[in-house]
This record gives C-alpha cells, structure tokens and sequence, in this order.
C-alpha cells in the first residue's frame, strides 16, 4: 500500500497536480458521473410519450463529466477560455430535439458538470436534490396536463351522407365536435372532425365507434391523437 500511495504522489508531481488539487479534479469527474446518472434514472422514470431514446440516456450521463473537463481546462485562464469558446463556435449540432423537456434535462446534465468543473460541489448536490423533488412532484400530479384532450376523428363512408346522424351520435359521446374538412366524391365522402371526448375508457370509445358504424353508409372509423408526443 505504501509503495502505491508513493508512486501516485510521485506520478501526480510527475505531472504537475498537488495531491489536494488531483483528488478534487477525480472526485469532480466523479460526481457529475454520478449525478448525471441519477438525472438519467429520473428522465427514464418520468419520461412520457413515445419520443424515448436509449442514446439520449448516454448523453445525459458523459455530458456533464465533459463539461466538467472542460471547466477544468480554462481554470481561470480567459486567454484559454476564449480560445475554448472559439474552437467550439465551429461545432455544428443538427440533432432535433422533439421535446422540449428534453433541454431541461440536458441544461441540468450542463449546468451540473459547470458546478463539479469549479468545485461547488454543495450546491450541485443540493440543487439536484431540490429538483429531483420538483421533477417527482410534477410527474405524479401530471402537471400540465389537460383534462379534456382534443382528437381528431375520421369518418369515410359511400351512399348518402349523414351528418344529422353522425352530430347526433357525436353530441352523446363529446363535450364539443366540429367539422376540420369535408371530401365528397363519386360514391365516397370523408369527414374530418375535432372532438373533445367526455370519456376515453375503450368501454366509451368501442360504443362510440359502433353507433357511427351502424349508421348507414359508414364504412370506417377511425381516432387519431393529433399531439406529437402521446401520453402513456
């Protein structure tokens, strides 16, 4: 043990780190490792939608320990640091983020690898506490979220038309409808409509679709949830 101990003073003096500053620089790269593997756990955990990527996960969990490298790097130093801004300007990302809770994870994986690269530590572990909470909150009242979500329904048929019918059904089984575009062609139509529903229960949505289906000149059916990202 003691000649370990040695040799890592003797290579930390080799390179020009003093003990006391070497285990900072690890115990910084360490901790924003660690935190921006729990703030993954927690974006894994209360991710909504069907948007989820596993290589989304990887970053959030390399991207602070980066950043945390490169506070490192400039030290104090504004001559390098300028220099560091400059050579990252040329970097182009064309990665499209779908989510925009997707940039708050990644502005907290950045703004955790600033704190361990300066060694604020306290407040790194205090503020990932703090929104962690914040995040579990949001997740289990379903924050933002509407109680009544807007859908768009389809109805194509041949024979005649029958809007009476079809706004008499509509008017049982949603709090309000209204036509987005209609198409009528040579034995065949299509109605586009907006609806709110009163109830989404497959009980509610199966008798929906068989009283649409059962007015004559129906022929298909069909709900579709206009929002990019679904709810789970």
């Amino acid at each position: 043990m003691d000649g370990i101990l040695s040799l890592l003073k003797w290579f930390t003096n080799f390179i020009g780190f003093e003990n006391l500053d070497f285990a900072s620089i690890l115990f910084s790269l360490l901790l924003a490792t660690a935190v921006a593997f729990i703030i993954s756990q927690i974006y894994k955990y209360t991710h909504r939608g069907l948007n989820y990527e596993l290589a989304f996960m990887s970053t959030l969990v390399l991207l602070a320990p980066i950043v945390s490298v490169v506070m490192l790097f400039i030290r104090g130093d504004l001559v390098l640091s300028l220099g560091l801004i400059g050579s990252l300007s040329i970097i182009r990302f064309r990665t499209p983020i779908k989510d925009t809770r997707d940039m708050v994870f990644l502005f907290w994986v950045i703004a955790v690898g600033l704190g361990c690269g300066t060694y604020n530590w306290n407040v790194v572990i205090i503020s990932t506490i703090l929104i962690s909470i914040t995040m579990f909150i949001l997740h289990f009242i379903k924050y933002g979220q509407s109680s009544g979500t807007d859908y768009v329904l389809v109805v194509t048929g041949s024979l005649a038309l029958s809007n009476n019918e079809i706004g008499k059904v509509l008017r049982r089984y949603t709090k309000e409808s209204r036509i987005r575009s209609q198409e009528a062609d040579e034995g065949f139509w299509e109605i586009v409509f907006e609806v709110q529903l009163i109830d989404l229960t497959e009980e509610k949505t199966g008798a929906l679709f068989g009283e649409l289906k059962a007015i004559e000149g129906v022929n298909k059916v069909s709900l579709l949830a206009p929002q990019i990202a679904l709810p789970v």
